[in-house]
């Protein structure tokens, strides 16, 4: 099972999350590309310490939304997005190769994310960029959502992604931020619903359902407050529960 998180999210005189300690316990890192958060500084920092740490780097891609951190809802026409998304990829990726590592995978953000897990146009948007740049890049993000699905008619490889620290609503899709159960606490519990997404496919719902998801690799929070530490819980339990944590590439 991969563990990733979103790092590199510093900015400027702003620091935020302790990335070096997460680079220790995550195989995978999505690094911010200056649009929701980062600057050039910040992503190259980030890329040399995945790589002295052995981490799989990927592009964290969002809308243009430095003051909203990427978490508000943008129409951003297509092609604009399209051209957003490579430009993006092609700051870190010359970056990545600088810092002795090479981008593997994009992975969008937050108001982007959750925009594509049900509109297809900018879902295909997204795909159309990725496989100009590389299409041997893998996209990462939720399984079933119209990226998925726009990611498979285009012939690039997919890995399905479950969030250990954020609520579910009954539908499969996350409990919108600033909802009570958006962000999830106490260590236990969460290394608990990390092992339980990796043996068993199950993640409960806000409501209580049950949900059935399949899960290539599991999503800790860089900012979230205690991130290391939740981090550090998260992947002794899956070892504890033997399951190997590698990167899925």
């Amino acid at each position: 099972m991969d563990l990733n998180a979103d790092l590199g999210e510093s900015f400027g005189a702003w620091t935020l999350g302790d990335d070096a300690a997460m680079l220790r316990l995550v195989t995978s890192a999505n690094v911010a590309c200056g649009f929701h958060a980062g600057d050039a500084s910040t992503m190259l920092s980030t890329c040399r310490l995945a790589a002295e740490n052995g981490v799989t780097v990927g592009a964290h891609v969002s809308y243009r939304d430095l003051a909203g951190f990427g978490r508000r809802a943008m129409d951003v026409p297509a092609a604009e997005l399209r051209d957003e998304v490579l430009y993006q990829l092609s700051a870190l990726s010359g970056l990545a190769r600088i810092a002795g590592t090479s981008v593997e995978y994009v992975k969008p953000h937050g108001a982007l994310y959750n925009r594509i897990v049900s509109d297809r146009a900018q879902a295909v948007a997204v795909v159309e960029a990725v496989a100009a740049f590389d299409p041997s890049l893998a996209i990462l993000g939720l399984a079933g959502s119209e990226v998925s699905r726009a990611a498979e008619d285009a012939g690039l490889a997919f890995v399905r992604e479950a969030f250990v620290d954020r609520g579910y609503l009954a539908d499969g899709t996350l409990v919108p931020r600033g909802r009570p159960g958006a962000v999830l606490a106490g260590d236990d519990a969460i290394a608990a619903r990390a092992v339980r997404l990796a043996t068993d496919g199950v993640v409960v719902a806000d409501d209580g359902t049950e949900l059935r998801v399949e899960v290539d690799s599991l999503c800790v929070h860089g900012d979230t407050p205690g991130a290391v530490a939740m981090a550090g819980a998260v992947r002794s339990a899956l070892a504890e529960a033997g399951v190997q944590v590698a990167a899925f590439r």
